[in-house]
């Protein structure tokens, strides 16, 4: 009975060690990105225009490039003579595809279908940039609320401390007031770090729709590619930089219109079937006739020259920001690459420096402890071992948003 139950008892913990692995942890960036996806506005306007993009693409495999349609007319002389004239009339008319222009309109539709999964994917890194700057934002701002609670609560003891010291004769009015105004000084600082902790917390929320996590994990840092990647790539388009791929996916869903509109030299030609039925009169006999109706419409020069002068500008627009985006995106890793390597040295310097802030204020303290210093240089060992702590906390925050910022700049989303 008790190996049963002991036998059960692993298994619920089993399953349960199973449960929490399976699910994904909600204090990472990536967690966080997909509730920021949700909320976002462009994602349901995206759904829809892809669904518009696939109803072109069924367009464009049809056999006619428009619905057929179909018209009935009727005719007699009831209102005037009323001599038994009838007239019936049936025509179904199709429009037909111009020569070349089903292959441009396919081509049309295929390339703002890949348009439109690269701006899906350009958007998401949009987002993610807003996401990391929020989620940095906010690791930074509590950072500096603990820290400046960490300051009050020394002030506090150390106004303790001097009081008593004071109230006995050991030390002077003046150190008396200088340790309170250094409690006073440290509540500012806290009211002013818990005010930016409640904005960036706010901000965070915005994004996600969520209660920001109690622990923010950091990113790890991706691979540097060592080629920039081509301006015409056969690759994928997720292989590419999302900026890059949607500005590659444009060009060529510009030059695809430009082809789709000169293919279009004028209006589509109707084909149209049509069965008549009449007698003149009551005497007569119904006759039936069956006609075949061509319609060739005539093109216009002018409204054809103003829609490929629009589509043409459209493609140069699209190509010039295509080659500026080419043009920035090493710039822009050069640069966080920098800052990265940047953010590192100074985490080290910071390091070293807080050590021996840390050291420098033990020894302040025991001198003072034993009436060796004075409160004044007491109280500056540790403002100067402040800093150095803060500027610790900064610089691990900051190092943290470079990793974030150099997976921004090489497209990577969380």
């Amino acid at each position: 009975m008790k190996f049963s139950r002991l036998l059960a008892i692993c298994m619920l913990c089993g399953a349960v060690g199973v449960a929490a692995a399976a699910d994904p942890p909600t204090n990472t960036l990536a967690a966080a990105m997909e509730l920021a996806w949700r909320l976002h506005p462009e994602a349901a306007a995206l759904e829809a225009r892809e669904q518009g993009a696939r109803a072109a693409q069924e367009l464009a495999a049809g056999v006619l490039p428009g619905p057929a349609a179909l018209s009935f007319g009727h005719a007699n002389d009831r209102f005037n003579r009323n001599r038994g004239k009838q007239e019936w009339e049936l025509e179904l008319a199709a429009p037909l595809w111009l020569p070349g222009q089903q292959a441009a309109r396919a081509d049309e539709a295929l390339s703002h279908v890949d348009e439109l999964a690269a701006r899906r994917a350009a958007l998401r890194w949009e987002l993610a940039g807003e996401l990391r700057e929020a989620w940095w934002a906010l690791a930074a701002a509590r950072q500096t609320q603990a820290l400046a609670l960490r300051r009050l609560d020394t002030a506090r003891a150390l106004e303790q401390d001097v009081r008593r010291r004071y109230q006995a004769g050991e030390l002077s009015r003046i150190d008396a007031n200088l340790a309170q105004s250094e409690v006073l000084a440290a509540q500012a600082e806290s009211v002013e770090a818990e005010a930016m902790l409640l904005q960036s917390e706010q901000t965070l929320r915005l994004l996600t729709g969520a209660q920001p996590p109690t622990e923010l994990a950091e990113e790890a840092p991706a691979p540097v590619p060592r080629t920039n990647p081509r301006e015409e790539s056969r690759e994928p388009i997720a292989v590419l930089h999302p900026h890059l791929a949607a500005a590659a996916a444009a060009a060529r869903s510009a030059r695809a219109r430009l082809k789709a509109t000169e293919a279009t030299a004028r209006a589509a030609p109707k084909l149209a079937l049509r069965v008549q039925r009449e007698r003149g009169d009551f005497n007569e006999e119904y006759a039936n006739r069956l006609g075949i109706e061509l319609t060739l419409p005539f093109a216009s020069t002018p409204q054809r020259r103003r829609e490929t002068a629009a589509a043409q500008a459209e493609v140069e627009r699209v190509e010039a920001e295509m080659r500026r985006a080419a043009a920035r995106w090493p710039q822009e890793k050069q640069r966080a690459q920098h800052a990265l390597e940047a953010a590192e040295r100074q985490l080290l310097l910071a390091q070293v420096r807080q050590a021996f802030g840390a050291d420098n204020l033990s020894l302040s303290e025991k001198a003072f402890a034993l009436g060796e210093s004075d409160l004044a240089t007491l109280l500056r060992m540790r403002a100067t071992a402040y800093d150095a702590h803060a500027a610790l906390d900064r610089q691990r925050v900051a190092r943290a948003a470079a990793i974030s910022r150099l997976n921004q700049s090489l497209g990577v989303t969380p």
